[in-house]
């Protein structure tokens, strides 16, 4: 991966300002996901910041893979587990009985996700300085 702390983090802005526009349009499960997308990339440029491999799409993983030291707070965690309920059921339709993940995703789970991108981004962005 290399040292690419600043585009990593740079990316992870771009995804949340991807979730605000697609919840403004009312594609909620696309707001999802690019919430969750912004955390595993703020995430990511945490871990080269800190000289560490992360691999995975699982953020409560990687926040659990975080050194003590970094003090992961409650609330991350929490996020984490929030978020990764969006990483897969946000995209494809086998991921329910019937209907397509549009059909499930209301405002009040893109408002959510895109609060907990928020939290994980902040705790990124003091973290790496």
């Amino acid at each position: 991966m290399g040292r690419r702390v600043a585009d990593w983090f740079r990316q992870a802005e771009a995804d949340l300002r991807h979730a605000r526009h697609a919840m403004e349009d009312g594609d909620f499960e696309w707001s999802c996901f690019a919430a969750q997308q912004a955390a595993e990339k703020a995430l990511k440029a945490l871990f080269q910041k800190l000289g560490m491999e992360a691999w995975g799409h699982t953020l409560t993983a990687l926040v659990g893979n975080l050194p003590p030291e970094v003090g992961p707070t409650a609330d991350l965690i929490d996020c984490a587990r929030t978020l990764d309920k969006h990483y897969i059921p946000t995209r494809y339709p086998n991921s329910f009985d019937s209907g397509a993940p549009t059909d499930f995703y209301t405002r009040a789970d893109a408002e959510t996700a895109i609060q907990c991108a928020e939290v994980i981004l902040e705790f990124c962005r003091r973290q790496i300085g």
